[in-house]
């Protein structure tokens, strides 16, 4: 067997070589990848930050201003009476305790509650409250009342007659609020009053036995001031 090169080209076999050596060791640094690129995930844009507005917590509701008669006028030596016939009474905690009648008997009228009246009103007041709500009903009529604020509560009178065999009490208040009262017909219209926040100025008198068992306070008369 002859092995002379002849013309056989070495020296493009030696550059062949070099050249799967210079392969093979690129594929060894670079690694190799395997299986199908991962697709280019699109970026999901930045949130746009917004500006935080502050919003300004609500006032609260006006302070209730209690006016009472001092105890060297005439009113507060009635008060005075009363407090040593009726155990527990003060000017202060009954002018408090209106706020919360006012409210009530408020509500109650314009929703025709008849047994929350029943239970604060004197049988003649009652009487009254009684008619004018059936009167209202069988007009169609509906009466929105809402309490807004309740500003001012004054005890401006009070009388006490022990010329019988039970004492009868009265105290007379006024009492300022802000409140919307709008009655309207079947067909939503006005009838009277306003869709709007307006000042009352009432005058509600209180009546009751003090000294007897189960006393309580109920609206005996109610009028604009």
């Amino acid at each position: 067997m002859n092995f002379s090169f002849g013309h056989f080209p070495l020296d493009l076999v030696i550059l062949g070589l070099v050249a799967v050596f210079l392969v093979l060791r690129l594929r060894g640094i670079l690694g190799r990848r395997v299986g199908a690129e991962p697709a280019m995930r699109p970026m999901a844009p930045q949130p746009v930050s917004q500006p935080v507005v502050e919003q300004a917590p609500e006032p609260p509701p006006p302070a209730i201003t209690y006016d009472i008669p001092g105890p060297d006028t005439r009113v507060g030596g009635v008060l005075a009476r009363i407090g040593m016939l009726q155990p527990g009474f003060t000017a202060d905690g009954f002018a408090k305790s209106v706020e919360s009648s006012f409210r009530l008997i408020v509500g109650a009228y314009a929703s025709g509650d008849l047994a929350v009246l029943r239970e604060r009103l004197t049988a003649a007041t009652y009487a009254a409250f009684e008619a004018a709500i059936q009167s209202r009903q069988q007009a169609g009529e509906v009466l929105r009342s809402e309490i807004r604020d309740i500003t001012d509560i004054a005890i401006i009178g009070a009388e006490l007659d022990e010329t019988g065999p039970n004492p009868q009490a009265r105290i007379e208040v006024r009492i300022v609020s802000d409140q919307v009262s709008l009655t309207v017909d079947s067909n939503g219209q006005p009838v009277s009053g306003v869709d709007a926040v307006t000042e009352f100025s009432d005058l509600w008198t209180f009546e009751c036995i003090p000294g007897t068992a189960g006393a309580v306070w109920r609206l005996g008369a109610s009028r604009s001031a």
